[in-house]
């Protein structure tokens, strides 16, 4: 740099020193303990996008397997504040098994002293996450036993995930059967149980284990270099330390996602699990106790970025038009404070939205338009003095063609003369049937599986044409429209889905349950959710292509949460008064929180947001068209993103690299700058932060 340039710099009111290459070399050089000292053979890292099955011993075969996160000395992450960095790491056993195994990532040490650190929690305080910035998990496998009906079809193999395909030509012809499945009747990685209740694992000879670590930067870090060491040991002695570095990146993301989510929560398969009774009676302990549990599930929701809808139940009679008192902090965001035990993502903010009367619940629909006006005018008056920033509709019917009743109710919200006029009217159906026959709707939800791209689009801009208060969501997913929910779809799926949200303006995105614990629908009840990645339909035989298989067979639908108490299957409880998350649901947030990325970058570079965006996901949804427009049913086609982790991670890494640079363009007033940066405010740095103008001269 030539004398006379100016650099901004960002930095707290104490120094900051930072950490070169030579630093970081003394770093590695500071965990010590090589690889391979005891039974675990090889110790290596990847961001989770790749899932790695139980029996793979990829460190062991031919292929390199540094990564985007593994270099394969140690572990090199970034991310921004108030975001939180996950990443997974693999022990393998390639020759005996290894006994006592325990892993430790204690502190991530940074500029000025400041610590990311991995307190000891026990019972419900593993719900509580202050001082609690570094979490480990000990991943749980479930076997892949058959393929998820629901996510995607088969009459072309390009629709199944990828290591799922069999061997295929042509249009996607498949040849040979269920054995022919790279993974078939793999264990998948799906559950992450803290580690503090697995503080020490066996791993079997030949089989590998994965553990997951979820990193949060808070929004008073200091940007910079961040440095730790993470130990595995065996029956008590240590024997491999790897380095992890973690560079935190100068801007912080938004508290409110930009990628909207709406996912349901169960009552009675919760209660069912944690309490052995479906409905518990008002006044009692297990009432009491069906709150607290739920309220960590918004809590654990919230952590991913995730908004949660359910029926507004509680073991209370409710004939009140508003939410239960339980609903309250949850909306106000008071639940997600310190004070109750929160930190993280979207620390004091509300849960964002509330659905009344899920599923066609509500329970007026026989009063008439004045009934309906009545009812809404009183839900309306309270949201409008209680929680004014809450997304709010009445939620009228779900997945029916009686689009004449629909209608009907729509306009009897419309034409209230009070305040309920205000309240949005919800549905469940394709969007070109909601424009051609309820236009009185103003959020239609669709679960897009193949459309027409002329009908669907012009359904979607004449919806959004028809007033600023139109939504269109979409819920669940179906590849090759967009990455699914099935638990052996490719580790990126749902990171795709989040993206895909991004590129098609869809204003939210609703899975339809999360605690399908009760595979009623399917016939099968209970289902042993620690045991069995079959969630959802029925299983009734054993195919020679498809393996187990019936109708709707699914794996993982329905389930994003695993019960931390289990009384249903005893042998599988915890003992925990909350819930694990899914890795599933730690995809999506990853996701989400790159749109926060593409959202924070394209208010000053929009084209080149454009054009990654449109390299990362060419085609979405109704982008892919049908192959007969007579039969607009289907299509013969391989997605269209890439299911390589690596390619998403330069993606988000661009992103991140484009934000800093306009930041730092801002401060200086480089006439360089886009006109778009003066849009980008100095708050996204973080609280308390001043910035400062040095002059270095070149040597």
């Amino acid at each position: 740099m030539h004398a006379g340039d100016a650099m901004a710099k960002p930095v707290r009111n104490r120094k900051m020193p930072g950490r070169g290459a030579a630093g970081l070399g003394a770093w590695l050089l500071a965990c010590g303990l090589a690889q391979g000292a005891g039974n675990v053979t090889a110790i290596w890292a990847n961001d989770g996008g790749d899932k790695v099955a139980r029996a793979e011993l990829r460190a062991a075969g031919p292929e390199p397997v540094t990564n985007s996160v593994w270099d394969g000395a140690g572990i090199r992450l970034a991310g921004a504040r108030n975001e939180v960095i996950g990443f997974n790491v693999v022990l393998e056993a390639a020759g005996a098994s290894a006994g006592g195994v325990s892993v430790a990532l204690p502190v991530l040490r940074g500029p000025g002293g400041f610590e990311l650190v991995s307190a000891p929690a026990a019972g419900a305080g593993l719900f509580a996450w202050t001082n609690r910035n570094v979490e480990l998990f000990l991943v749980r496998y479930l076997e892949i036993k058959g393929l998820s009906r629901l996510s995607y079809e088969t009459y072309d193999e390009r629709h199944v995930p990828e290591r799922m395909r069999r061997p295929w030509w042509g249009a996607g012809y498949g040849e040979g059967g269920w054995t022919n499945r790279p993974d078939h009747d793999q264990e998948y990685p799906e559950i992450a149980v803290p580690l503090e209740l697995a503080p020490e694992f066996a791993i079997a000879a030949g089989q590998n284990q994965s553990i997951w670590v979820d990193v949060y930067v808070p929004k008073d870090a200091p940007a910079g270099a961040y440095t730790g060491c993470l130990t595995v040991a065996e029956s008590g002695a240590a024997t491999s330390s790897v380095p992890v570095a973690l560079q935190v990146r100068n801007f912080a993301l938004p508290d409110q996602p930009a990628a909207k989510t709406m996912v349901y929560l169960g009552y009675s398969d919760v209660n069912r699990r944690y309490l052995d009774e479906a409905w518990p009676e008002a006044g009692t302990s297990n009432a009491e106790l069906s709150v607290r549990i739920r309220d960590r599930h918004f809590q654990l929701a919230h952590r991913h970025k995730i908004s949660l809808v359910d029926e507004n139940p509680g073991a209370e009679s409710w004939p009140h038009d508003r939410p239960r008192p339980d609903w309250e902090p949850r909306l106000d965001g008071s639940l997600f404070t310190a004070a109750q035990g929160y930190a993280g993502p979207g620390a004091g903010t509300g849960n964002g939205v509330f659905s009344i009367g899920t599923y066609g619940s509500w329970n007026w629909q026989d009063e008439g338009e004045t009934g309906m006006w009545a009812h809404a005018d009183a839900w309306a008056g309270w949201f409008a003095s209680n929680a004014p920033a809450a997304e709010r509709f009445l939620y009228l019917i779900d997945e029916s063609d009686d689009y004449a009743q629909t209608e009907t109710w729509a306009q009897w919200l419309a034409n209230s003369p009070g305040p309920g006029s205000n309240l949005a009217a919800f549905a469940t159906l394709p969007l070109p049937a909601a424009v051609a026959n309820v236009p009185g709707l103003d959020v239609a939800a669709s679960w897009f599986t193949v459309g027409d791209s002329n009908q669907w689009s012009g359904a979607a801009a004449s919806h959004r044409a028809a007033g600023a208060d139109r939504r269109f969501y979409l819920y669940n997913g179906k590849r090759p429209a967009n990455g699914s929910f099935a638990t052996e779809d490719d580790g990126v799926a749902l990171r795709e889905l989040a993206w895909v949200q991004y590129k098609m303006r869809i204003d939210r995105w609703f899975f339809w349950e999360s605690t399908y614990y009760n595979n009623f629908q399917g016939g099968m009840g209970e289902t042993r959710v620690f045991q069995s990645a079959f969630t959802f339909g029925a299983r009734s035989e054993t195919n020679e292509v498809l393996g187990e298989t019936g109708w709707n067979y699914s794996n993982g639908d329905g389930v994003l949460f695993y019960p931390g108490t289990d009384r249903v299957f005893p042998e599988d409880s915890y003992e925990v008064p909350g819930p694990f998350a899914s890795l599933r649901l730690k995809q999506w947030r990853r996701g989400i929180q790159d749109v926060d990325y593409l959202a924070l970058a394209a208010t000053f570079a929009p084209a080149r947001v454009a054009q990654i965006v449109a390299d990362m996901v060419p085609r979405a949804l109704w982008e892919y068209g049908v192959a007969d427009p007579d039969d607009p049913t289907w299509v013969r086609t391989d997605v269209s993103w890439s299911a390589d982790p690596d390619r998403w991670e330069a993606a988000r890494r661009e992103l991140g690299d484009l934000i800093e640079a306009a930041l730092t363009n801002q401060v200086l007033g480089l006439a360089a700058a886009p006109a778009e940066a003066a849009q980008l405010t100095w708050p996204l740095l973080g609280p308390d932060y001043r910035y400062t103008v040095e002059f270095t001269t070149a040597l």
